[in-house]
């Protein structure tokens, strides 16, 4: 009997030596997964993490872009920390170097990867859309359909055939994800931030509606990117409006030109378009371009001029007129003959 027993103690201590040896074995290899990264050397990798991707089908796409060294304990892991119901989609940037904590942190904080886009004063409507799909967060189409569609236009509150003139130029940083209406949501949630209400009362007090403002706007930014030479400009065709005189603004003509090649001739301005200011007297319908802060105060607060007239002098600056002959004679002189412009 009590060899018996001493053979019973000896297998189980036998078994539980082996448990042991095995927690062990689990602890150190667990400890090493969590403490040692997968790679001495630092190797960026930017994996996408599509929508509803279970933890082992998170797991599996890390194991298998070099980022974890088991499948098995990433789980493990996961399912300690809870995280299987807070996996965020998105595009990550990782490294070989991260531990599996912190790629379950970031993947948990949906720190996603974020893709700058600047957009330069006075840039339209289409530049935009290519410069969205030269970073490939939407296709250029779909972001023009959804900046003309009347619904989604409506949903941010505005009553107007087009987001044209209401996306402020500026930096922004936007995922994947976001989409064209995220994008869309942002620049005009940036230009209302900007057009304050002492613009609007500013607007009202001078009979011009925000649409009139920002159209106005858009035609100064394109006329000109000195600061100091805005309100002048905006002089010149507040002059005019009150005058009846067409604004005769060469941007405008171009606006409406589906391919244009960089000639504006005599032809281009003979044709039939609400835009052409050569033939309609006042502003055009809409907004030509995207203005900045600069161009919107310029719309508001023009210069105290009598000027009538504008030409350019070929280095990035204008000569002001208040007669046509005056302006004829700075054609003569800065444009040596070319095609009269009358703005």
């Amino acid at each position: 009997m009590e060899a018996a027993k001493q053979k019973r103690i000896g297998r189980m201590a036998i078994l539980l030596l082996l448990i042991g040896t095995t927690l062990l074995f689990v602890v150190v290899q667990e400890v090493t997964f969590l403490y040692i990264p997968p790679d001495r050397e630092r190797v960026q990798k930017v994996l996408e993490i599509p929508e509803g991707s279970t933890l082992r089908e998170t797991a599996r796409l890390l194991f298998q872009n070099g980022l974890i060294t088991s499948v098995e304990s990433f789980v493990v892991v996961g399912k300690l920390l809870a995280i299987e119901r807070h996996i965020i989609p998105g595009e990550y940037a990782f490294h070989t170097q991260m531990l599996p904590l912190e790629i379950i942190g970031l993947i948990k904080s949906g720190r996603v990867v974020q893709y700058e886009i600047t957009v330069p004063e006075g840039y339209t409507l289409a530049q935009i859309g290519r410069l969205v799909e030269e970073k490939h967060l939407a296709r250029f189409e779909e972001f023009i359909q959804r900046a003309n569609d009347p619904v989604f236009i409506q949903s941010l509150g505005y009553a107007v055939d087009s987001l044209e003139g209401y996306l402020y130029p500026e930096s922004y940083y936007f995922s994947k994800r976001v989409g064209s209406e995220g994008i869309l949501r942002a620049l005009v949630k940036r230009f209302e931030a900007v057009y304050t209400p002492e613009m609007e009362r500013r607007a009202q007090e001078i009979g011009m509606t925000k649409q009139e403002v920002v159209t106005l706007a858009s035609i100064i930014e394109k006329e000109t990117s000195v600061d100091v030479e805005r309100p002048m400009v905006s002089a010149v065709f507040h002059n005019r409006i009150r005058k009846k005189i067409p604004l005769q603004s060469d941007p405008t003509v171009i606006y409406s030109l589906p391919h244009f090649n960089g000639n504006l001739t005599r032809k281009n301005l003979r044709i039939h378009s609400p835009y052409n200011t050569y033939r309609i007297k006042g502003l055009p319908p809409g907004p030509i371009a995207n203005p900045g802060k600069e161009a919107l105060l310029a719309a508001l607060y023009p210069a105290a001029v009598e000027y009538l007239y504008f030409v350019s002098k070929n280095d990035g600056t204008h000569y002001f007129s208040k007669t046509l002959a005056e302006h004829n004679r700075a054609v003569q002189r800065y444009q040596k003959r070319r095609l009269v412009k009358t703005t």
